[in-house]
């Protein structure tokens, strides 16, 4: 009995969301507005409504789209102090008809600013007076008893999520964009520049072409990275690993290993990546191929060197 009140919850929110696609021109004209916002974006609502509001803010914030909580009742006695004609507001109310809240649209209406309501009412107050009117698509809530705030609560974070998205399309915000906001935590490391963490110059370990394994060797015993590249003058040839030097040397074909060229035992054309990529995609290449370093190139030229260790050290993952 339990588990099936759990099942049914989730399935009435996970349908509702779905249900959302029927109000997709609304929420994509309410992620054009915003995303034309010079000042910023005041989102209101009372109770739960509130809490939903308190995290579009927040979402709407950490995509560079400034936002903020105006708290209904707070907004009447003062705090209407932080509105400028810049701004545009998101009204969130299932019923559309708290009274507060209905004085607070009236004072929207004078600054002149843009209203998108969010209301499971399409006969509210919210849904006459919003310029922009996204409606829930059901009355009813989950919860055993059909009145405690799920998911009315749930859909509305949705379409905030939703409207955040569609700006992030608009402005062609980019992952290191977003980094700038979130410098700090498991995210914000995972975003860091691959600049931020290669070794340079001298750190860089490598040999010339023609150099034979014996001096590759010398090569990855003083950097101590285990790998060493291969290089004619700005050029890279390839990559050599302490498994290739493994095998070189147990090879039965050639009667001194260590005296033979090393670019007969390297990886030609190795695994490479632009500076200004992200920790996150480096990661996602030292799984992909199995490898535990890779040369960073910017305009064809080697400018850095990365391995593993680098991001381990930094708590990437």
């Amino acid at each position: 009995m339990l588990k099936e009140t759990i099942k049914k919850l989730l399935a009435h929110e996970s349908q509702n969301i779905a249900n959302l696609a029927g109000q997709i021109d609304a929420i994509t004209d309410a992620a054009r507005i915003c995303s034309e916002c010079d000042g910023r974006i005041i989102i209101t609502g009372l109770g739960k409504s509130g809490a939903a509001a308190r995290k579009i803010a927040a979402t709407l914030t950490s995509i560079g789209s400034p936002a903020i909580f105006l708290h209904p009742t707070e907004a009447l006695h003062g705090e209407l102090g932080v509105l400028s004609a810049n701004d545009v507001v998101i009204c969130i109310s299932k019923s559309g008809r708290t009274e507060e809240l209905d004085i607070l649209l009236g004072e929207f209406k004078r600054w002149g600013l843009p209203i998108i309501g969010i209301t499971a009412d399409e006969n509210s107050p919210l849904e006459k007076k919003s310029d922009v009117i996204i409606i829930l698509p059901t009355k009813s809530e989950g919860d055993p008893l059909g009145i405690i705030p799920t998911t009315s609560v749930v859909c509305s974070i949705a379409i905030g999520d939703a409207i955040a998205c569609g700006i992030m399309q608009i402005k062609s915000i980019t992952k290191q964009q977003f980094r700038a906001n979130h410098p700090g935590g498991s995210l914000g490391r995972r975003l860091t520049k691959v600049s931020e963490l290669m070794h340079t110059d001298d750190e860089i370990p490598f040999v010339s072409k023609n150099a034979n394994l014996r001096d590759a060797i010398i090569e990855i015993t003083e950097k101590k990275f285990g790998t060493t590249l291969i290089m004619d003058d700005e050029k890279l040839l390839g990559i050599l690993t302490d498994g290739d030097v493994r095998r070189a040397i147990q090879c039965k074909d050639i009667d001194d290993p260590l005296d033979t060229n090393v670019v007969n035992f390297a990886t030609l054309a190795p695994k490479t990546i632009p500076p200004d990529a992200i920790a996150e995609e480096a990661l996602q290449i030292f799984e992909q191929n199995k490898i535990t370093s890779i040369v960073v190139m910017d305009n064809g030229k080697v400018v850095g060197f990365l391995h593993m260790h680098d991001i381990l050290q930094r708590k990437i993952i």
